[in-house]
């Protein structure tokens, strides 16, 4: 299985074959090639910083001599006009580079940024909110880190990492305990012991034969708060609880409120504007 970093590798590869390709023609037509130059990353919109980091692997891996310097690291509040950081070499090489770097950039500071406003909403409580797989093909390790920069959680990364039976397989296998029992078999006879197991429940019922099976999360899948309040008593201490389904800004309190420690939010990530940012010479 592939690291972190060579995964941001491979999808910086991808970044650069669809929009470089083999040269940007309009750069390399007017732009002699020794000639060098400055650009600034100049924030235009409120916000959390997120990418910075990432946006040094850019630099790097399409010309190494690139120098940058910053001056905002990730996970700041920035306003309009803050300077994040600056970028110094080839100008042909900072052109070539200057809308990969602003698309991830963007798309990660507005993340982080609604990721913060979700968490302050959860500001006096236990309760962390968290992403989910609702992300852009080949960016969620970005997307993820972004949600970590603004303050929230991460859910499991992919498909790998963990166990979390949702209603079809509750279905098709028959029942909770019998897919959680499952479940704790293939971990035991594949080597992935560590693997925690989440399971969906929609009633109370489903509850008590989750505890009873043994799992390590339990997922109040479109509860609404009363409900929530009313599971949370019965679990509390004996499991970790997360809340999820249709959850939105103006709700995440109440469900906070309950006592649960988790809320998965799509929005996170699935509907997000970019951080308005632009990359300028000077």
């Amino acid at each position: 299985m592939k690291t972190n970093d060579e995964l941001i590798d491979d999808l910086l590869t991808i970044a650069f074959a669809e929009d470089v390709g083999d040269g940007d023609v309009t750069t390399l037509s007017t732009i002699p090639a020794d000639e060098r130059g400055r650009q600034r990353l100049i924030v235009k919109e409120e916000g959390i910083l997120s990418g910075v980091e990432i946006a040094r692997k850019v630099f790097a891996k399409f010309d190494p001599d690139l120098k940058m310097t910053v001056y905002i690291e990730d996970g700041a509040h920035v306003k309009p006009g803050d300077i994040a950081f600056e970028v110094e070499g080839s100008v042909r090489s900072l052109l070539q580079t200057e809308r990969v770097m602003l698309n991830i950039m963007q798309r990660m500071s507005g993340i982080a940024t609604v990721t913060a406003k979700y968490q302050e909403k959860l500001a006096g409580l236990k309760t962390k909110v968290l992403d989910t797989r609702k992300t852009t093909p080949g960016m969620r390790i970005l997307e993820k880190e972004a949600v970590k920069t603004g303050g929230g959680a991460n859910h499991r990364m992919g498909l790998h990492d963990m166990i979390l039976i949702k209603d079809n397989h509750v279905d098709f296998a028959g029942g909770i305990t019998k897919a959680v029992e499952a479940a704790k078999k293939f971990c035991m006879e594949t080597g992935r012991g560590d693997l925690k197991i989440e399971v969906e429940v929609r009633n109370t019922d489903e509850i008590n034969e989750a505890l009873a099976a043994g799992v390590d999360r339990i997922m109040l899948d479109n509860f609404t708060p009363e409900r929530t309040k009313e599971a949370v008593e019965l679990i509390a201490g004996r499991t970790e609880i997360e809340s999820s389904g249709g959850i939105t800004l103006d709700t995440l309190r109440a469900y906070g409120e309950c006592g649960v420690d988790f809320i998965s939010v799509g929005a996170l990530t699935h509907s997000v504007k970019g951080l308005d940012m632009s990359f300028k010479a000077f």
